[in-house]
């Protein structure tokens, strides 16, 4: 028989953990596992971490729900011991097998990194949902082209017609109508996504920095 993922031990918490301690204990287990920290990995040293990052979303997506966390302690409690682990591949085949007795929940929802039932969740979206109140001051650093020019444009309008003042006043539209036009349509998580390799292991030494500790920077 094939081996059957323990989310509990995956995510380091016990199995009367509250909502609130599972989302706790997936910001800290994503932000050691995403493997947007390892920039200078190598291929195989990124593919393992990405596994694992996945492995870590799933456990997210089965034990925050309380539709999804029953059915998986029901299945989970059918299992021997030694049948259980923390292997991360253990997740894939589990969604192989047991992705559509996941019925539609009330807090479910499409466009999300909790995707439609019968599929496995998005490691991305979901940690770009659960970070996203912190990642986005951290993503607005990283202002991207069209908030540049719209800090320019904005700069010389206002000159033209208030000289130095006006090129101040002028500068800050321009900057937050870029901001906007970059951002329109986006998730943090898909902005998060579009930088650079560099800047996302810097944002993500920030989050380890505020949830972790300064051990995991």
């Amino acid at each position: 028989m094939s081996s059957f993922p323990d989310y509990y031990n995956i995510l380091s918490v016990q199995r009367d953990a509250s909502t609130e301690d599972i989302r706790q204990a997936y910001r800290n287990a994503s932000l050691k596992t995403h493997p947007d920290r390892l920039f200078h990995a190598s291929a195989e040293e990124k593919k393992a971490a990405t596994e694992k990052f996945q492995a870590v979303a799933d456990a997210y997506y089965v034990l925050s729900d309380p539709q999804r966390r029953r059915e998986y302690d029901r299945l989970s409690s059918s299992r021997s011991s030694s049948e259980k682990t923390n292997d991360p591949s253990a997740s894939s085949d589990f969604f192989r097998r047991f992705a559509n007795m996941f019925s539609s929940s009330a807090g479910e929802q499409t466009g999300t990194g909790f995707e439609q039932s019968g599929q496995r969740p998005n490691a991305d979206r979901v940690f770009g949902d659960v970070f996203e109140d912190l990642l986005r001051p951290e993503v607005e650093r990283y202002l991207p082209l069209w908030t540049w020019v719209g800090a320019a444009c904005g700069a010389g309008l206002g000159f033209i017609t208030a000289n130095f003042p006006g090129l101040m006043v002028g500068a800050y539209a321009g900057n937050r109508l870029g901001a906007i036009r970059d951002a329109k349509g986006k998730s943090v998580a898909a902005v998060f996504t579009e930088l650079g390799g560099e800047q996302k292991a810097e944002i993500l030494r920030a989050l380890a920095l505020k949830v972790l500790g300064a051990a995991y920077t």
